[in-house]
């Protein structure tokens, strides 16, 4: 019989590549992971991987394996969620990774409704970037998360999760109501010689901000880096640089700042494990926080 948590960490190799990667995804010891490995091995009867020096590559059976394996764990998760809902009354835990901005604006809506309706679920939110979400789906330290991408910066799929649409956002490029007026069609080659407000470098908002500024022709010289949209509007508000700021973040803008609008789009996902899309809990999560999205962008 193979190991479920074994078949989890040769899957976990598939996708980080080195065993010190996933060592330090679970917070074992490399040399505890690769004496897991060689325990699937034996249980499986056959190499799994084979190794040169410090590196592993997978064998054909290696790689035969892992694309059973991730049909295997989507197979727990459904299990997991058909046994939910056979229970009487949702409880127990429902770990929420959201970014900053709908922590603020749409979780807390969400929380009420779901504990009004499910007093027995043990809600608990972890404010994330969007790029943090998928390893902690995947590491079961969340149960649901928001992630995001945008047009411009397509997300490439991952085969572990599943995800529901949930919003489609305006980006707009916030500008000092002081700052001399550009073309309002196209406004960002006003910017060029702008100061800019950016988010830290490796989160998805830097890299978009990157993205569409060269798409226009220019490097954006960061002057201020603030990863909270309130921050970034403040400072915008306060004349010192400009920046991209999506829909949901410039619902109530302070005064002094003016957004226009852009082409580009931002777009969020709830995101779970393969296979856990029937469970009563991620299915009462996405509702409650489609509800509370509705009502905030209605309001």
């Amino acid at each position: 019989m193979l190991d479920v948590r074994r078949l989890r960490l040769l899957c976990d190799l598939s996708r980080l590549g080195t065993i010190a990667a996933v060592a330090q995804a679970h917070t074992y010891t490399p040399s505890a992971v690769s004496q897991q490995l060689a325990a699937l091995e034996r249980e499986a009867g056959v190499p799994l991987l084979e190794r040169t020096g410090r590196r592993v590559t997978f064998t054909a059976a290696g790689r035969v394996l892992v694309t059973h394996a991730e049909a295997v764990l989507a197979a727990l998760e459904q299990t997991t969620a058909a046994l939910a809902a056979v229970a009487t009354g949702l409880t127990g835990p429902l770990r929420i990774g959201a970014f900053p901005t709908a922590v603020r604006t749409l979780l807390p809506a969400t929380l009420v409704a779901l504990g009004r309706q499910h007093p027995g679920l043990e809600l608990t939110v972890t404010e994330l970037d969007p790029v943090a979400v998928p390893a902690a789906l995947r590491e079961r330290r969340l149960d649901v998360g928001l992630l995001q991408d945008y047009d411009v910066a397509p997300a490439e799929a991952d085969p572990t999760l599943d995800a529901v649409p949930l919003l489609d956002e305006t980006v707009f490029l916030a500008m000092p109501a002081a700052a001399p007026a550009g073309d309002d069609a196209d406004p960002l080659p006003a910017t060029r010689d702008a100061g800019w407000v950016m988010a830290s470098p490796g989160t998805l908002c830097h890299t978009v901000t990157l993205h569409v500024c060269r798409s226009a022709g220019f490097a954006p010289r960061v002057r201020h880096q603030a990863d909270d949209f309130a921050t970034v509007l403040a400072l915008v508000a306060a004349g010192q640089g400009v920046s991209l700021v999506p829909q949901l973040a410039a619902a109530d803008p302070p005064g002094g700042v003016r957004l226009l609008p852009l082409p580009t789009r931002r777009r969020t996902r709830v995101a779970y494990r393969r296979g856990a899309a029937a469970h009563p809990a991620v299915a009462a999560f996405v509702t409650a926080i489609r509800a509370a999205t509705d009502e905030f962008l209605a309001r």
